[in-house]
């Protein structure tokens, strides 16, 4: 088979999303749309990606760093005049040139790779992905001959009467030889209601020419949907979501409630997890298996373990391990990392810590930049004063220590192995190891502090 080589069309503007942020950066799916289709592409086989850009094109450039190569279309004169730009990379190629939109993110690499199939096992010098849509309004319609042929594809607003009446469209999205290609886009006119440079002319060019122009048919016309505006970029997500749980439940994943459950495409979920209603997993998160996510549970960029059971927590780039307990009411901010067998009970936050195996932080507190031993006690209200006005200093609770509700720890400060803090002390000194510190005024009582008259109109 030959080598394919994938160009992505991402100059456009995207008028209709109203929107500073380069279209193809707007993400379907949890990823922006230009990297939907970069993966995808990819994932068919593709041995290089190039992404045409142009408005925004430096913050497309950005994003996409060293995952795909980048040429920029400084003016916008069609689809023709974009592939065009890449010519100075590809004049030398022998392979094909898989041309792909950044805006329709909803295409399988399955559907790529059999349309790159079609491509070589008809020896045709273009072929096109088409779809048959119940409304093909504003789309370009493939027109064959009586024999079945592709001979032209016709836009919207050059079509006749006739060729508007047919429902096969032009999905945008096509293989080409490249030799033939360069040369054809050179002879393209802008004479069109457009007043650009298309890339379908390309077809009806290599129809007269005598070359074999072939057509591979999307099974479902919904991946094929390009997003133009928030309502299509909506209907998009929908789509796209739907997939990720299908996929998941196939995986042996519980999903309660489908309709209120929002999983990213780059998420893990592992079997025998079950999802409850109102769990939103997004960017990088694994969760291992035996799980219970929810209800109401937002996780992004969290690495878990096996067996955790998280009900009305907010987690990001943290970790959780084995068989912990979380919620309700919980904070992981990020760098914090939750061992095993670990109770975290309400209202609690936790920021860029360490909690050993074992501990048990059940309510109302806020560990942060702390290192926490195994087998903690944390007793509620306790705070780890970890910020003096200019620098966050760390706290140590060592393995096995108490401390008692109501405490403030002021960092740098350590609590020995086993050691006590009594409850609602201030400690500002490290305690040793076994020992009980209680950083508290002694109580006194002045008696007669209210007068008799104090409470009388």
């Amino acid at each position: 088979m030959k080598e394919t080589i994938a160009l992505i069309l991402a100059a456009g503007k995207g008028t209709r999303m109203k929107s500073k942020l380069p279209k193809v950066l707007h993400k379907v799916g949890g990823l922006p749309m230009v990297e939907q289709v970069r993966r995808t592409v990819q994932n068919a086989g593709t041995i290089r990606q190039i992404v045409v850009v142009g408005f925004g094109g430096e913050a497309v450039q950005e994003y996409l760093g060293d995952t795909a190569e980048t040429v920029m279309q400084k003016e916008q004169l069609g689809t023709g005049h974009a592939v065009l730009q890449a010519e100075a990379l590809l004049k030398e190629e022998q392979g094909t040139l898989l041309v792909t939109c950044g805006d329709t993110p909803l295409v399988t690499s399955e559907t790529f790779a059999s349309l790159m199939a079609c491509h070589e096992q008809t020896h045709a010098a273009a072929t096109v992905l088409t779809a048959i849509m119940p409304d093909p309004t504003g789309y370009g319609r493939v027109i064959r001959d009586q024999s079945g042929q592709v001979v032209k594809i016709v836009e919207q607003k050059d079509g006749s009467p006739a060729e508007l009446a047919v429902s096969e469209v032009n999905a945008g999205i096509y293989c080409f030889d490249m030799p033939l290609l360069w040369d054809m886009l050179h002879r393209v006119t802008n004479k069109n209601a457009q007043g650009e440079y298309y890339l379908t002319d390309i077809i009806g060019m290599l129809v007269a020419e005598g070359k074999t122009v072939s057509a591979f048919a999307s099974s479902n016309y919904k991946e094929t949907l390009g997003v133009n505006s928030r309502m299509q970029m909506a209907e998009a997500e929908s789509v796209m979501r739907q997939r990720k749980l299908e996929q998941i439940m196939t995986d042996g994943v519980t999903v309660i409630d489908p309709g209120n459950t929002y999983v990213d495409m780059s998420v893990f979920v592992g079997r025998d997890t079950v999802l409850y209603p109102g769990t939103i997993l997004e960017g990088n998160t694994v969760i291992g298996e035996g799980c219970q996510i929810g209800p109401y549970v937002r996780l992004t960029n969290v690495q878990m373990g096996n067996e955790d059971h998280l009900q009305f927590t907010y987690a990001h780039d943290c970790q959780i391990k084995n068989g912990c307990e979380v919620g309700p009411f919980v904070h992981f901010r990020p760098n914090t990392v939750i061992g095993n067998q670990v109770k975290v009970g309400n209202y609690m936050e936790v920021k860029n810590s360490v909690i050993g195996d074992g501990t048990k932080l059940p309510h109302l507190s806020y560990i942060g930049d702390s290192d926490v031993g195994s087998g903690v006690n944390i007793g509620c209200g306790t705070i780890t004063v970890n910020y003096d006005g200019k620098i966050k200093h760390r706290t140590t609770i060592s393995d096995h220590a108490f401390v008692g509700c109501n405490s403030n720890l002021i960092a740098p400060v350590g609590i020995g192995e086993y050691a006590y803090v009594g409850a609602g002390s201030t400690i500002t000194k490290d305690v040793p190891a076994r020992a009980l510190a209680v950083g508290r005024a002694r109580q006194r009582n002045i008696e007669q502090w209210v007068k008799d008259d104090t409470y009388k109109k």
